[in-house]
């Protein structure tokens, strides 16, 4: 696939891209037919990251994006951070740790608890 121009770009958490994928094979985007058969098949790429987004997405769209939000409102978090927290749901505290390993920062405990608390709200 040959990409001509960035228009925009945001970060989907799994459950959006399940969605656009949903949606994309519904409207018959990214497939190809088969020779002689008149059939559809969809492209390797597109029906690994079906997969994907099927097996390890854990919330419904509009309820990872609120989580996301709430989590925007805590101190020492970004999107991408947010993201990864949706998509992973950590239920201790060193999986939230481990979010945040590449981070010039340390999480206090009451950081740490908050988030988690956050994530307890959406399970």
């Amino acid at each position: 696939m040959i990409v001509k121009e960035i228009i925009n770009e945001t970060t989907l958490t799994l459950t959006e891209a399940k969605e656009i994928l949903k949606a994309q094979r519904e409207g018959g985007q990214g497939k190809e037919k088969k020779e002689g058969t008149g059939e559809e098949e969809m492209r390797y790429e597109r029906r690994k990251a079906s997969e994907h987004t099927t097996k390890f997405a854990k919330l419904g769209a509009k309820e990872s994006r609120a989580l996301i939000n709430e989590l925007l409102e805590l101190e020492k978090t970004k999107e991408e951070i947010a993201v990864r927290i949706a998509d992973l749901m950590p239920k201790s505290k060193n999986e939230v740790r481990a979010i945040y390993a590449k981070e010039r920062f340390t999480l206090t405990e009451a950081n740490i608890e908050k988030i988690l608390d956050c994530v307890a709200k959406y399970e």
